[in-house]
């Protein structure tokens, strides 16, 4: 049976400049290649979902301007459902000028525009695709009341959510308490905490307000760790040529969504998100990058 996706997010156009080294403040560098594509986390996980075989259906906004359009005929070519993309006449759609050094390390700013103007009506239109959903996506790259609404509704129709709280930001204790499924990865869990100097489990403890709440902590080169109140466990990832780490969070958002939906266990749908994290590093670029079924597949086997 196919994983029913939605995707409450944000759509931006990267700007992408690679470099050799970061500039210092006040310092000019010469950049090597310039890149524009589709980004912005919520899309980006929502074609990481569809190229691994999941029927997905994106909620958020764009402007009336050609990044918009972009937008839209990416989605499109993606087989994406943008019945629910309202195009938003009062602000233009987000942007993120992305920086990417030899290393593969990147700096990225984000001007979210009409993504911060998302609607609980815009949500409430697609109550009943939400309503026969699998799991629900959310990111903190829209207005964070309309985070805490769309959890509050799939919870209402008893849909799966996962709240990728990225970037780092400040939530109330009620809203995470929404989510079954939190996925920060290390600075975004000590944000999200509100506590510094704790180790990781520690950290992830004072999230947790039910026995069935899991947070998952991506780790870079490490893996990803699951906590949950009675256990918590390392799930190794992948080695590969790192070429580029942007977007390898919203490929293991999306992975972790389709294996859930599937009906994977914990430790296997960790497993899945971190080979499609894995191989989204060995491409550059973010929504570009995301790996297809077959190859996600290819690497899990080679592991066995």
């Amino acid at each position: 049976m196919t994983a029913k996706i939605v995707i409450v997010g944000s759509f931006n156009m990267d700007l992408t400049a690679y470099m050799e080294r970061m500039p210092r403040p006040g310092e000019t560098v010469n950049g090597r290649k310039f890149v524009t594509g589709p980004g912005g986390k919520g899309s980006n996980q929502a074609v990481a979902a569809a190229r691994l075989g999941a029927d997905v259906t994106f909620i958020g906004r764009v402007g009336h301007d050609t990044f918009g359009d972009q937008a839209v005929s990416t989605w499109q070519r993606e087989h994406i459902s943008t019945r629910y993309v309202v195009r938003d006449p009062d602000h233009a759609t987000g942007v993120a000028p992305i920086f990417v050094d030899d290393t593969g390390e990147n700096s990225i700013v984000v001007v979210l525009g009409a993504n911060l103007n998302l609607q609980a009506a815009d949500i409430d239109a697609a109550a009943d695709v939400i309503a026969g959903a699998d799991v629900l996506v959310v990111q903190l790259e829209i207005n964070y009341d309309m985070v805490a609404y769309a959890l509050k509704v799939a919870k209402q129709k008893g849909i799966r959510t996962i709240l990728n709280p990225a970037p780092a930001g400040h939530l109330p204790a009620e809203v995470v308490a929404l989510a079954d499924f939190i996925t920060p990865n290390e600075t975004e869990l000590e944000v999200l905490a509100g506590k510094t100097g704790l180790a990781v489990e520690e950290a992830v403890r004072s999230l947790l307000t039910t026995a069935e709440q899991t947070v998952i902590v991506t780790m870079g080169a490490q893996g990803a760790r699951y906590v949950r109140r009675d256990s918590s466990e390392l799930i190794p990832t992948f080695k590969v040529e790192v070429v580029d780490t942007t977007g390898a969070g919203d490929a293991f958002n999306g992975g972790l969504a389709v294996a859930l939906a599937e009906g994977k266990d914990l430790r296997s749908a960790i497993a899945f998100a971190n080979a499609t994290a894995a191989l989204c590093v060995t491409r550059p670029g973010t929504a570009p990058s995301m790996p297809a079924r077959v190859e996600v597949d290819r690497l899990l086997a080679a592991q066995r």
